[in-house]
């Protein structure tokens, strides 16, 4: 910005603009700039001068040795036997007091708590692609000591066993999208997919995305997600689990291509031979129609509404949000989130129709929203 207001002749006003803050900032700047050259643009400490709520020596001294007499205690009763010492009005506060201990190391920090995965809405399985079901089969051992993991891919409304691929240790996003790619372009792309919250089809960052989840949204597909320790929310799958392990892997083939060859005739079967209660005795096959969304040889710009705001995600997974960063997922880098107004200064975040959570821009940062099991329809 000074490089443009020395060089160039922008104005401070187009200035302050282009680079996103305000003109008081940027003449800020400026004035610091042409005072001491390019040494006055250096960060400077922000801390005061003086603290107007510092806690003098012989006060520290009391709650160290009250500390001592009570290790136990925190801040808010030792707040209370200071006051019975000094009286309320020169006793300090209970901020101060915790910062006077963290200070001496007399507080344990406390465990930063973990995000969790969340459940979304479920929808009706309704008709063929309404919704396709994708997990990994528990991994079991093969003859010669090799880790097989098989991802299935199944309809959930005609339970038609679309791909059953036994892999090795791993199972990332990079290994499973051509997996994924290769199905659709076979059987048309689904309107949703439901998996668990486990990698690589779910994350507990912002919205819950991975790379690979965020290439389902750019393909129009939604994600539904089971409760975490709720396999049956996803029960056809589960079901179909069980028959694949008792028909292929009691016991084990040899090797990775004997098992593949194993779950090749077992979907075969599946799909055309064995009859279905749910389905009337039908076969899946004699139930299941292709998608008539083919895959597409290009992923498409995603648009918003005219009446949002739009922002790119940076490579550090944050977007510039009037002058000040604001943490999104990194797994969105390079993406642009749309930004729906609520009412003054809150925004609701989205990627593509995905809601990411609430935007206060008060807070600075975007609360995720609480996950939902319950069930809707299409």
């Amino acid at each position: 910005m000074i490089a443009e207001y020395g060089e160039e002749g922008y104005g401070v006003t187009e200035l302050a603009a282009r680079y996103g803050v305000s003109r008081k900032t940027a003449y800020k700047w400026i004035g610091r700039y042409e005072a001491e050259g390019w040494a006055g643009l250096a960060e400077r400490s922000r801390a005061p001068r003086h603290h107007a709520n510092a806690v003098g020596e012989e006060m520290e001294m009391l709650v160290l040795e009250l500390k001592a007499r009570w290790p136990r205690w925190g801040a808010p009763k030792l707040v209370v036997k200071l006051r019975e010492r000094v009286g309320e009005a020169d006793c300090p506060s209970e901020s101060s007091v915790s910062r006077i201990l963290q200070r001496h190391g007399l507080v344990k920090p406390r465990g930063r708590r973990r995000a969790r995965a969340q459940g979304t809405a479920l929808t009706d399985y309704g008709a063929s692609n309404a919704v396709w079901c994708a997990d990994f089969k528990g991994w079991f051992e093969l003859g010669n000591g090799q880790v097989c993991t098989p991802l299935t891919i199944s309809d959930g409304h005609s339970r038609m066993l679309l791909r059953c691929q036994g892999l090795s240790r791993k199972t990332g996003g990079q290994v499973v999208e051509p997996i994924f790619e290769a199905t659709m372009r076979e059987y048309g792309v689904p309107q949703a997919m439901r998996t668990d919250n486990g990698t690589p089809f779910a994350s507990v960052g912002l919205g819950g995305l991975t790379r690979l989840s965020i290439w389902w949204l750019r393909l129009g597909i939604r994600l539904e997600r089971s409760r975490p320790g709720c396999p049956q929310d996803n029960g056809r799958h589960e079901r179909m689990h069980r028959t694949l392990q008792a028909e292929t892997a009691e016991p084990p083939r040899a090797h990775l291509a004997a098992q593949q060859r194993a779950f090749d005739e077992f979907r075969r079967q599946y799909n055309e031979e064995r009859p279905h209660e749910g389905l009337g005795g039908r076969s899946p096959a004699q139930v299941y129609e292709p998608s008539p969304r083919d895959f597409p040889e290009r992923l498409v710009e995603i648009e918003y509404p005219p009446a949002w705001e739009t922002r790119q995600v940076r490579p550090s997974g944050q977007i510039k949000w009037k002058g000040q960063s604001v943490h999104v997922n990194q797994a969105l880098a390079g993406e642009r989130i749309g930004l729906e107004p609520v009412e003054d200064g809150v925004w609701m975040a989205h990627f593509a129709t995905h809601p990411l959570g609430l935007f206060d821009e008060r807070g600075g940062r975007i609360e995720p929203l609480r996950g939902t099991s319950r069930r809707r329809r299409a």
